[in-house]
């Protein structure tokens, strides 16, 4: 496969990501940013990104099963509560 060919290939493939939504305008805009003095900008930028990603995702659900904790916590604390109430 030639460089134009792969050149071809990524630009269809990144048309097709962009339509799907993997991608929005901004990552286009990326690209603008990258020339030759910075020839890595996007994979840094992207790689950034996901490293960050998964540190909030991580923090994200750690957060999520202590709200989930705190739900049953406080539906056995009703249930317990509204048993007591109709006992007098």
């Amino acid at each position: 496969m030639d460089v134009s060919q792969l050149q071809r290939k990524h630009r269809d493939h990144q048309t097709a990501m962009l339509r799907e939504g993997f991608l929005e305008d901004q990552f286009n805009q990326l690209q603008k940013l990258q020339d030759e003095s910075s020839p890595y900008f996007v994979m840094e930028v992207v790689t950034m990104f996901f490293g960050d990603s998964e540190k909030l995702l991580n923090s994200i659900a750690l957060v999520l099963v202590g709200a989930a904790r705190v739900k049953d916590v406080c539906s056995n604390f009703s249930n317990i509560c509204e048993a007591q109430n109709q006992e007098g």
